[in-house]
Formats: C-alpha cells, structure tokens, sequence
C-alpha cells in the first residue's frame, strides 16, 4: 500500500498569500476551539492525551506511557511521513495535548505546528541522542573512503538540520535514548506517575538491549559488508553495526537518482558482491526492481520502520526489526 497525503512545500516554491492567510486562519480557529475544550492534557478518563509525530515516535510514547496515556499518531499507517501535511484540526491538538513527541526536521508541517502550539511538554527525540552525518554526497554519487568496518563512508541524508541523519529508530541503542527523554517529559507533564513512566523506559531499554545483541551477534559471521536500499534510511544501523549502506537516493523516498549515481551503483554491485537491492512498503520500489533487473540481481524488504501497515513484515517495532535482520543475513551471506 502507498497511500500519500498531499506533500509539503518544497524550499523555493511560492505559496499563494490567500492559501496561507486561510491556513492561518482555519489554524487559529481550530487552536480556539480546542481550547475550549478541556484544555488539562486529559481525556475523560484521567489518561496524558500524547501526540506523537509518526510510528517510531507514537510506539515509543506507548511503551513508556503504558496505562496512564492515551497516544496519538499524526502520521496515518501508509502515509509517507516525510509528505505529511497536518489538517487544522491535527494542528489544534496539540495545542490542548498533555505531551507531544516529535522529531524536529523531519517533517516541516509538524514542525510548524509544534511551534505554534506553545505546549510546554515536548519531547524532541532529534535533541535526546546525538544526530550525525553519514558520508557526502559529490556529483550524485557517494565519495567514499573505503568499506571499513567501522562503517564509514556509507550514504548520507541531506536533512533540513545541517544534513544530519534522523532515522535513530533503527539503531536500538539511540532508540533507548531517546526513550529515556520520552520519559522525563511525561514525567514533567504527569508527576503522578513519574517512577511508572522510568520504570517503563527502563524496562524497553533492556528490550532494545536485548536486540542490539541479536544483531550484533547475527551478522558477526556475514560475508559482505555492503547492502544496497532505495532510501538513505540505515545510516545508524550501519554504523551500529559495521555496515556499508548504499542508497539509491537520498533522504526523500521518492527522490531520483542521478545517472551518475546509477552508474556508480553498476560499479560498486560487481566490486562489493552484492546480491539484493532492498526496498520498502512505503516509497514505490520501482528503480530499486529496475536496477536488480539490469544487474540480474533479488529484490527483498527492508522497512525504514517509519509506519506499520498490513503489508508489513510484522505487527510492530520489534518484530519488523526481527525480519529486517532476517533479510540482511540473508542478502549478506555467511563466511
């Protein structure tokens, strides 16, 4: 399924000023409204009303919530998170939301709205772990230092925050940072239940341990280093793990290749022994069959977890990690 809401404005595109004073107005409305409404963070039945950005972000808040919240997504299952455009009353529910979860410079409109809201309770996971760069990109091809197992030199992300890389869902061990920071703001938001909701991060914490070790101990004897994907999305689960990620874009999935990237690809295909072009649920995988097609090469999943749909390869976090590792072993091989 690739369901997509209608995408963002782009850097440099004009926006037509009776669109946007609309915009500001059905916000400003629906912000009132809101207000109106409630206005303590709580639902009917006591529970922290959280908003949380997209999956990784909602799933997380879940976790170290447990009992005492209640967790929405402003992400639908299906919809690509970098295109999410907030509807007004998506952007009004934060305003009146006990805690919000998001992760600055991923998506723009949530962004703003945060912004907006003045909510006092934010956890930004994009200032709960430290964000990093994954290579450079020259000429639209990866200008790389070699394949050394420390997993330097892989494709990097052109992200709105000085071209940091925000997928830190996928490293488990940046993933539990994050939750501990997802903790002290619901802590802060509901001092009730403060030692329920660090017990809880504490308790995902050993989980999130407990998978580090599977991977590492899972690709210890591959064969290659190197796994090709269509959407720059694994930098820190290579990193993490002594791996090269190669992609076939860039931080948009749907962004095209250069030719010169393409090329570059052909090249690294025969040099690396890679056997398997990855793609995802999300993003039209498209190029990804193209390229494995030219290069008489399988085509398999790994999911950048960035949204839980029934075309998954499993029901959440843990189990689509599980099947991811599963994939790699696979297009890496064994000594």
């Amino acid at each position: 399924m690739n369901v997509r809401s209608i995408r963002p404005v782009r850097p440099g595109r004009r926006i037509p000023v009776a669109a946007v004073a609309m915009a500001a107005a059905l916000g400003l409305l629906t912000l009132t409204a809101c207000s109106a409404v409630g206005g303590d963070g709580r639902t009917k039945d006591g529970k922290l009303q959280v908003v949380a950005s997209f999956y990784p972000l909602e799933y997380l808040a879940q976790q170290v919530g447990g009992e005492h919240v209640k967790v929405t997504g402003l992400t639908k299952p299906g919809v690509e998170p970098h295109d999410l455009e907030l509807t007004p009353r998506q952007t009004g529910s934060l305003a009146d939301a006990g805690a919000i979860v998001y992760l600055k410079g991923l998506q723009p409109a949530v962004d703003a709205a945060v912004k907006q809201s003045g909510n006092k309770h934010v956890a930004d996971a994009a200032s709960l772990t430290a964000l990093e760069k994954h290579g450079t990109e020259v000429e639209g091809h990866d200008e790389h230092g070699g394949h050394e197992e420390s997993g330097e030199g892989h494709e990097g992300h052109h992200h709105d925050e000085g071209g940091t890389d925000p997928h830190v869902w996928l490293d488990p061990v940046k993933y539990a940072e994050v939750a501990k920071g997802v903790a002290k703001t619901l802590a802060d938001a509901d001092p009730e239940h403060r030692a329920d909701f660090y017990d809880n991060a504490k308790a995902l914490a050993r989980k999130l341990d407990a998978l580090d070790t599977t991977f590492r101990d899972g690709l210890k004897n591959r064969a290659s280093d190197t796994f090709v994907t269509t959407h720059a999305a694994f930098g820190y689960l290579a990193e993490r793990y002594g791996l090269v990620q190669e992609s076939i874009g860039g931080l948009d999935p749907e962004s095209e290749p250069s030719a010169a990237r393409m090329k570059a690809l052909h090249d690294l295909v025969g040099d690396h022994h890679v056997g398997t072009v990855f793609f995802e649920t999300l993003a039209s995988p498209d190029t990804a069959k193209t390229l494995a097609k030219d290069l008489h090469l399988k085509t398999d999943v790994l999911d950048p977890l960035e949204g839980i749909t029934d075309e998954s390869r499993g029901r959440d976090y843990f189990e689509v990690m599980a099947a991811n590792l599963a994939a790699l072993q696979k297009a890496l091989g064994t000594k």
